[in-house]
């Protein structure tokens, strides 16, 4: 028996060391010394001539992977598979990547159904979203979160209802202005809505009026008709006579294991604040297999989710899983799910998929981004603007995506 035993320990010891042991890479941590990037030397630059200048506050180590012992990752968009997209343009100091990636999304939409090249305005459907948060606000008496940040979808609402413009017609920026940045704006918002809740004077045209008034100065007055070859149109009929978008014909794919499978859900987060709850909730196979299906069709997609991890590393554009936080093979709807629940998963920016590289059987997704991070290689580089994102942080990370429904046939039928 003893015999047995100790020959049968040394197979599975000699099992396990073959199956994980000579093959597995074991990622470190690495602390690095913060220094400063493309948002203070250009943005914080920029917006300091019409804002107050921001205390600056002692530098703190980060942390972040070693990027020295990954084996092999791309270094240029040269190495992916791409489908059209207008370049990408900075969001400047707001919290409008909800906006800048879906605008970014539905310009490659307009490409691929009619190939025209446009450019439409992200801050026109910033101005309404704010409208309608306030809307809201007074509704459910002070109730409904009131801030910055939305969902991709809120996207898709403002223009069913407010249409949208070119860029050239409605930029949101001021005379003199080179980013956006809306920290004085939300904070004189916020501050009239808490007087409002604070002496119950709910009068819904008034608070709304106010805020209006409010982003006019900030933002500019967003046009009623623009001019599009020669003839005047609503923001309306630039959506469905220019554009020719169909607002139905776009969903949200999440996978969340708390929530009934092949139902649509809610997406509980703050940004999430009109309870948005028509996202199509499918097992994790099936929403990796569609992001792999879709982008390999030439169809591009909006993604949100997590941008905080050590394995986000905006400095060598990269996002990854470190075997530190959890191996690939590990990586489930277990693993996604606790992740979320807990807090270590949040909802923090919106970028648009539009690329992809198979290797060694493992995807990269090249991402194209409006946030900060992303141009810290300088703008003489040709990867200013994009992230090469691995699938695994996609699995873990990436909370849902928004595409058009023609792509995701055979998984919409398994639905009521």
């Amino acid at each position: 028996m003893k015999t047995y035993k100790l020959v049968s320990a040394m197979f599975l010891l000699l099992i396990t060391t073959m199956s994980f042991g000579q093959t597995k890479q074991h990622d470190q941590l690495q602390v690095r010394e913060r220094k400063a990037g493309y948002y203070d030397k250009d943005i914080m630059t920029g917006v300091q001539q019409y804002e107050e200048k921001k205390v600056v506050k002692p530098a703190k180590p980060i942390y972040k992977f070693d990027i020295n012992k990954l084996s092999w990752y791309p270094k240029s968009v040269d190495e992916f598979t791409t489908w059209w997209k207008n370049i990408p343009i900075s969001q400047g100091n707001s919290n409008t990547c909800w906006s800048f990636s879906t605008t970014s999304f539905f310009e490659t939409e307009v490409y691929r159904q009619s190939k025209q090249v446009v450019k439409i305005s992200e801050m026109f459907t910033a101005y309404w979203e704010t409208v309608e948060k306030a809307r809201e606000f007074v509704k459910t008496r002070g109730e409904s979160n009131f801030d910055e940040g939305s969902e991709g979808n809120a996207v898709i609402r403002m223009y069913q209802v407010y249409g949208t413009v070119p860029m050239h017609d409605y930029n949101g920026l001021l005379p003199g202005q080179i980013y956006h940045s809306h920290d004085k704006m939300f904070k004189e918002m916020k501050a009239y809505l808490q007087v409002v809740k604070a002496t119950n004077a709910w009068n819904e045209e008034q608070v709304i009026e106010t805020i209006k008034s409010i982003q006019n100065h900030y933002m500019g007055v967003p046009p009623t008709k623009v001019v599009v070859n020669g003839k005047a149109i609503t923001p309306k009929q630039y959506v469905t006579d220019v554009l020719k978008l169909n607002m139905s014909d776009y969903i949200d794919l999440t996978s969340l294991m708390n929530k009934p499978y092949w139902k649509k859900v809610e997406y509980e987060v703050p940004d999430n604040w009109w309870h948005d709850s028509t996202y199509y909730n499918v097992p994790l196979d099936d929403y990796m297999t569609a992001i792999k299906f879709a982008i390999r069709k030439g169809y591009t997609m909006m993604i949100g989710g997590d941008v905080s991890e050590s394995g986000f590393d905006p400095w060598n554009q990269l996002a990854v899983v470190p075997t530190y936080d959890i191996p690939s093979e590990y990586i489930d709807e277990s693993a996604r799910l606790i992740r979320f629940l807990n807090g270590s998963t949040t909802d923090d920016h919106g970028m648009h998929m539009v690329g992809y590289l198979e290797k060694d059987g493992k995807d990269w997704y090249l991402v194209k981004d409006s946030g900060s991070g992303s141009r810290n290689c300088g703008p003489d580089s040709k990867n200013f603007g994009y992230y090469f994102m691995h699938e695994d942080y996609v699995k873990l990370k990436m909370m849902g995506i928004l595409v058009h429904r023609d792509v995701l046939k055979e998984l919409l039928v398994k639905f009521n």
